[in-house]
């Protein structure tokens, strides 16, 4: 029988350990990462709406021009994205619906699955019939939802809904419009 040399068993179990470590150490670093509650790249632009509403649950009406009321509840599985406006809006307020609607725009062959609902006056300096093109324009009826309303003049907030009428996240006055179609992109697919 051959007697093996104790140093080169435990430099082949020592080979052994350091090839396993190598495989089991992302494991190990995956699992402790995720009980500490890292994910990557799932930060959004939005603030989290807390607490979690549902505008059609709680019948928030929104008045349309047409004398219509916005249906929350989609036949469709589409999101709305709902444009507040602070108070005098004009061109900054705009601007910024303008490029609310490129962010929708650049969702490419998904852009059909995002509604455009604008909350206010329409802007004093805009051309209305363009605004329209994209936006449905309405009104909330009790004001339930002025909460999300910028209180700074000629500003924009808006608020992102999942098709059953739950709000997502709120984008404040200043937003960025490409942080906003980050957003949109992960939940719209």
């Amino acid at each position: 029988m051959n007697t093996v040399d104790p140093a080169a068993r435990r430099k082949s179990r020592l080979s052994l350990v350091l090839i396993a470590l190598v495989f089991l150490a992302p494991l190990l670093v995956a699992g402790v990462l995720s009980v500490t509650g890292w994910q990557p790249g799932v930060a959004g632009e939005g603030q989290p709406m807390l607490p979690q509403r549902n505008f059609a649950q709680e019948n928030v009406q929104v008045l349309l021009e047409d004398g219509k009321y916005w249906a929350w509840r989609d036949s469709k599985p589409r999101l709305t994205l709902v444009a507040l406006a602070g108070p005098d809006c004009a061109t900054h307020c705009f601007d910024a619906l303008t490029n609310l609607a490129k962010a929708r725009a650049m969702l490419n062959r998904n852009q059909s699955r995002l509604r455009l609902l604008y909350l206010g006056q329409p802007p004093a300096t805009a051309d209305v019939t363009g605004l329209r093109n994209y936006w449905q324009v309405g009104t909330d009826v009790d004001g339930r939802l002025d909460v999300y309303r910028p209180t700074q003049p000629d500003s924009v907030s808006a608020v992102l809904v999942e098709s059953n009428g739950t709000a997502l996240s709120l984008y404040p006055a200043g937003m960025n419009a490409a942080g906003l179609l980050r957003d949109m992109r992960k939940v719209i697919r």
